[in-house]
């Protein structure tokens, strides 16, 4: 359906251990960070369709405020919210993708990428073994897809509905 391509790592890497982190420039819409569709966000949590996505629908959910930790960061109050924002993100996201299984995972390091976030990866049905799991999420070996930025909006709007709805 769409075109797949190989992002530069290198720069990759780079910009994400030496510059501002960037689900706090989503969250204040720096225009440094254009590249990204909301599709969710309330008054702690937000949504957005990757930069870089490795499958059609890949959408990471973060909370607004900068934590690092995962666990140290929340309280378990703060945490059980933020996952309930996971479930209706995934939940969309499956529905929109027609996906035969969504991976959640919750990457980063304190070295680059520190801003707390989980990705919704949605799996595409009759996906071969070996391109699922790890294969299914990495850059590396995936690839992103080229997915038009029209068709990007429309695809985070599809995703918003379905979270309005749930």
């Amino acid at each position: 359906m769409f075109e797949r391509y190989t992002p530069d790592i290198d720069a990759y890497v780079k910009r994400v251990r030496s510059g501002p982190c960037f689900v706090c420039g989503i969250v204040s819409r720096d225009s440094a960070f254009p590249d990204h569709h909301i599709v969710y966000e309330d008054e702690g949590a937000i949504a957005f369709l990757a930069m870089n996505p490795t499958q059609h629908g890949y959408t990471l959910v973060a909370p607004k405020e900068h934590r690092e930790q995962v666990a140290d960061d929340f309280t378990v109050e703060e945490y059980l919210g933020l996952q309930r924002v996971v479930h209706r993100v995934a939940e969309a996201v499956r529905a929109e993708a027609q996906a035969e299984r969504v991976y959640i995972l919750s990457l980063g390091s304190n070295q680059g990428n520190a801003h707390v976030h989980w990705h919704v990866v949605p799996l595409p049905p009759d996906t071969p073994y070996e391109e699922q799991q790890f294969a299914a999420v990495m850059l590396e070996t995936a690839g992103a897809l080229k997915i038009p930025d029209e068709e990007k909006a429309a695809l985070a709007a599809r995703i918003g509905q379905r979270i309005e709805r749930s």
